[in-house]
C-alpha cells in the first residue's frame, strides 16, 4: 500500500479516520469527532498492530490480511520529516503543520500548547456540571476522595488537578508545587503541595504513572482559585499505564455527587463545632473558607479532607 499523501482539500463534513488518512486502511470515516479514546475501531486496530509486533519480536512474519497492518504513526514515519502531519492537522483542528516529535505527543511542547490554548480553555456549560450545595464538579471527570481529579485524554494520558472544594477550602494559595517532569507518582500517595503562607499540605495523586508535563501557569498565583479548577487550573499530565484498573478506585458522575454531599456535610459539622457557621450566600459556603475561619485548623482540615 502506498504511503499516504495527506490532502489539503477538506470539506466541512468530510471526517476521514486517521488510519485512513495515513493509508493503513483504504476508506474509513470518523464517527467519534476524532475522540480516539474509546473508539471501537481504534481498539481493534491497536490490538491487531500489537499482535503483529509480538509476532515480529518472536522472529516470525505475520501472515494474512491483518499481517500487513502497522500503526498509523509508523506509516506516517515513512514520509519525509517535512511531510509528516501533526495529529491536530489530521483531526481538522489546524492548517498543515509538520510533526517534529516523532508522534510522541505526550512529550510535545506544541501538543501541550494546543491543549492549553484551545481544549483547556473551552467553557464548561452548566449542563456539563454537577452542583452540590454550591460546589461544582464536571460530568466525565474522575475524582479521588482526596479532592483531586483526573480527566482522560489521548491514550493513557491523564490530566490532573485539584477540585473546587479543595481550592475554596484551602485557598487562595500562594503556590502549588507539582512533581518534576519524568517523576513517578503513585495513586493515593502525596504528589502535589499546597502552600499558603507558612502552611503546607499534600494532596494525593488520583493515578499512578510518570509526569509528562506540568502546567506552566503554576508560577502565577492568580491560577490558584476555584474559577479555573477544571480548565486552565490543571496541575500535571501523567502517562498512566495502569489506568484501567485504577479508574475502578475513583468516582464519576453520580458517585461524585454522593461524595460531595457527604464532604459538604462534614465541613458544616466541623464549622458548627468550632464556632458556628460561616457567612454564606443562600446557605452555601463562600470562598476562602480557611481564611475566614482559621480556627478550623490547617492540619485538621488537611487530615480530614485531603485524606492525610
Amino acid at each position: 500500500m502506498q504511503s499516504v499523501q495527506v490532502q489539503d482539500r477538506r470539506e466541512k463534513q468530510d471526517m476521514p479516520c486517521i488510519w485512513a488518512q495515513a493509508g493503513v486502511v483504504r476508506r474509513k470515516s470518523c464517527e467519534n469527532e476524532y475522540r480516539c479514546k474509546g473508539c471501537r475501531f481504534e481498539k481493534i486496530m491497536r490490538l491487531a498492530v500489537e499482535k503483529n509486533d509480538q509476532i515480529r519480536k518472536a522472529g516470525q512474519k505475520p501472515t494474512g490480511k491483518r499481517g500487513r497492518l502497522v500503526s498509523w504513526e509508523e506509516r506516517l514515519r515513512r514520509l519525509p520529516p517535512s511531510q509528516r502531519p501533526c495529529i491536530h492537522y489530521l483531526k481538522r483542528r489546524i492548517t498543515f503543520k509538520a510533526c517534529t516529535n516523532d508522534y510522541s505527543c505526550a512529550n510535545c511542547e506544541f501538543d501541550q500548547y494546543f491543549d492549553d490554548d484551545y481544549s483547556v480553555h473551552a467553557v464548561i456549560s452548566p449542563s456539563d456540571l454537577l452542583e452540590v450545595k454550591g460546589f461544582r464538579a464536571p460530568h466525565g471527570y474522575y475524582f479521588h476522595s482526596g479532592h483531586t481529579w483526573a480527566r482522560i485524554e489521548e491514550g493513557a494520558t491523564v490530566r490532573v488537578g485539584l477540585d473546587e472544594f479543595a481550592l475554596r477550602l484551602f485557598g487562595p494559595l500562594d503556590q502549588i508545587q507539582a512533581p518534576l517532569m519524568g517523576k513517578e507518582v503513585k495513586q493515593g500517595k502525596p504528589s502535589i503541595s499546597l502552600i499558603r503562607g507558612d502552611k503546607r499540605a499534600s494532596a494525593l495523586s488520583p493515578v499512578s504513572g510518570v509526569v509528562t508535563s506540568v502546567n506552566g501557569k503554576l508560577r502565577e498565583k492568580s491560577s490558584f482559585d476555584e474559577h479555573g479548577a477544571y480548565s486552565e487550573g490543571w496541575i500535571m499530565r501523567v502517562h498512566a499505564p495502569q489506568l484501567r484498573d485504577e479508574l475502578k478506585k475513583l468516582m464519576i458522575n453520580e458517585e461524585t455527587e454522593t461524595f460531595l454531599n457527604r464532604e459538604v456535610e462534614r465541613l458544616f459539622q466541623l464549622i458548627d463545632h468550632v464556632g458556628g457557621p460561616l457567612a454564606a450566600d443562600g446557605g452555601h459556603l463562600g470562598t476562602d473558607i480557611y481564611g475566614n475561619m482559621p480556627e478550623l485548623g490547617w492540619e485538621k482540615i488537611s487530615r480530614l479532607f485531603l485524606r492525610r
